[in-house]
């Protein structure tokens, strides 16, 4: 079997649904194939369904899209999902990947009629890469200068018709012309437990795990609503049970296991503990700004306000003011701290 290259340019094109790479497959094992098999955004899916439908019957490429939330949500398996409904064949790259506007160009020219470029954290591409993608995704032509000075002169090239899936975290740091190039946009939400608990039954099937539906439930009601790491924490009560345990697994093993790795009842980890702890404990509950939080703990800004704070805003564990993030009374019940009314009229 070929292997692809996925050193230059960070670019890795093959023709799903064939597989190469055995960390590639085995990175993308517990990945739904196609439409069919992804559970929940029902209705992502719905949408997509029809729009994919009417694409095959014009025999046209499917609509740009574009997708957007928090990470772990699976925009990256429904873009290849996406793939191979329409039979595509798929170049996969990401925003900072593409450093030049010339590594764009060698992209675009090299793709099919029909295939899908799909770029992951699209938000982070420079912005005269941005703009050199305009043409492309509106006429399917780029437009490039040959030579310098008096010599100089525009070249413009026509490319086959393609579809651009991006991906995104941050979808507020899309410039408004780049977002109105898209046709379709999709916002992905947290997973609720019942169709996260069908996730854990799945990827245990495709692990060959014994699993009861009780831990199933359990693992997904404290996966942060996120089916990466649901996935992530299966694997680790597997290990669990294979070692401490007679490889099945069971409510009481999962809950040992979780115990292990430090994810409490609410599916919080030692890092979400540490950020309302700080809010609480060295910012007297707030209101304190993110670059104060970040200085507290020692960890980059970016990755409180992707990885962290989204989960605790969805649950009401804080609050985020024109002045600051704020934690409300349930973290101080979580964390069993005291909590006075003396601390909200302060706050408010």
């Amino acid at each position: 079997m070929n292997k692809p290259n996925f050193k230059q340019n960070n670019i890795n094109k093959f023709n799903l649904p064939q597989e190469s790479e055995d960390e590639f497959v085995f990175n993308l094992s517990l990945r739904p194939k196609d439409l069919s098999d992804f559970v929940g955004q029902g209705e992502v899916i719905s949408s997509l369904n029809i729009a994919i439908k009417a694409a095959k019957k014009r025999s046209e490429p499917l609509e740009h899209v574009l997708l957007s939330g928090p990470p772990g949500l699976g925009k990256t398996s429904l873009a290849y999902c996406i793939a191979r409904n329409m039979s595509a064949k798929v170049t996969a790259t990401s925003g900072p990947a593409i450093d030049r506007a010339g590594d764009l160009v060698g992209i675009l020219t090299n793709l099919d009629k029909g295939d899908i470029l799909f770029i992951d954290e699209i938000h982070r591409l420079s912005k005269v890469v941005e703009e050199f993608l305009y043409p492309a995704m509106e006429n399917f032509q780029i437009d490039f200068v040959i030579d310098k000075g008096p010599y100089a002169k525009s070249v413009k090239f026509n490319l086959k018709p393609f579809t651009l899936i991006g991906a995104t975290t941050r979808k507020g740091l899309l410039s408004g012309p780049l977002r109105g190039r898209f046709g379709l946009f999709f916002d992905f939400d947290f997973y609720n437990p019942e169709d996260l608990s069908l996730i854990v039954k799945r990827s245990a099937k495709l692990l060959d795990v014994e699993i009861d539906k009780k831990s199933c439930l359990e693992i997904a009601r404290r996966s942060r609503g996120s089916p990466r790491l649901c996935n992530r924490i299966l694997k680790r009560v597997r290990d669990y049970a294979q070692v401490v345990g007679e490889g099945v697994v069971n409510l009481e093993l999962t809950d040992k296991a979780l115990g292990e790795i430090r994810v409490d009842n609410e599916g919080f980890d030692e890092m979400d503990r540490k950020y309302l702890r700080t809010i609480i404990n060295v910012h007297q509950g707030g209101p304190v700004g993110i670059e104060a939080i970040a200085a507290s703990l020692g960890e980059d800004r970016q990755t409180l306000e992707d990885v962290v704070e989204p989960y605790l805003l969805k649950k009401g564990f804080i609050l985020r003011t024109p002045r600051g993030r704020i934690a409300a009374e349930v973290s101080y019940r979580h964390l069993k701290v005291p909590y006075h009314k003396e601390t909200q009229e302060k706050i408010f």
